[in-house]
């Protein structure tokens, strides 16, 4: 896959992050992760690592230098995932401010749910 690819890839899925972080408050571990190996058919451990990357300070400093030490962060897609989880995560907050806290209890239920099944039938 080409870089153009690969970081417009990124764009979208750090844009679908943030609308989800605006929304039901999650980002890394639950939606890029996944979404990394799915789409852009990283290892788990670069997932993690350009995941952590991407959402550096404060949280995971410490973790980026220990994965990108081991080569596992690819910060070309940290920084688009970056660009898209600061841009929507407003567009998620919006949504989830005017939804409820019921639509927001079931949706984040069906996105576990399709991320479970995702994981545990792909093994």
């Amino acid at each position: 896959m080409s870089l153009i690819a690969s970081v417009i890839i990124g764009l979208l899925i750090g844009g679908t992050a943030g609308v989800l972080a605006g929304l039901f408050g999650i980002g890394g571990g639950i939606v890029i992760v996944p979404m990394l190996i799915i789409f852009l058919k990283f290892a788990p451990s670069r997932a993690v690592g350009t995941s952590l990357a991407a959402m550096l300070l404060p949280v995971g400093i410490l973790a980026v230098m220990k994965y990108s030490k081991a080569g596992d962060v690819d910060f070309k897609i940290a920084a688009a995932l970056s660009v898209g989880i600061f841009i929507m995560a407003l567009v998620g907050a919006h949504i989830g401010l005017n939804l409820g806290g019921t639509w927001i209890s079931r949706g984040f239920g069906v996105l576990l749910v399709i991320v479970g099944a995702k994981f545990l039938f792909a093994l």
